[in-house]
């Protein structure tokens, strides 16, 4: 009887060995979980950023105020007849700025 229980015991130990550190144990089923939580969020994340760009597609497809806008702000054009203006600010300021990250 005692052979039996001494066997017993060296049965559960090895199962749990295999269910805590073997292949597909406990261990590597808690590391997968949080490679896919991980990998969740950069999916979330990057989903958000294409139906932006879905978004802004959409809006040059369809109009020409997109377009406009995208000519004004990167290219800086403007219609005929408008007046443009540059404001610039004072001199002092940005050789203040200039210097002030050079210390």
């Amino acid at each position: 009887m005692r052979i039996f229980t001494l066997v017993l015991i060296g049965l559960l130990c090895t199962l749990q060995y295999d269910l805590f550190f073997g292949k597909n144990g406990i261990i590597d089923y808690n590391a997968v979980h949080s490679d896919i939580a991980v990998q969740q969020q950069v999916n979330n994340s990057l989903k958000k950023r294409n139906d932006l760009m879905f978004a802004e597609i959409d809006d040059l497809r369809q109009g020409l105020d997109a377009i406009e806008e995208r000519a004004r702000h990167e290219l800086g054009m403007i219609k005929n007849g408008e007046t443009f203006y540059r404001i610039i600010g004072d001199d002092n300021e940005v050789n203040s700025t200039f210097n002030s990250d050079d210390e």
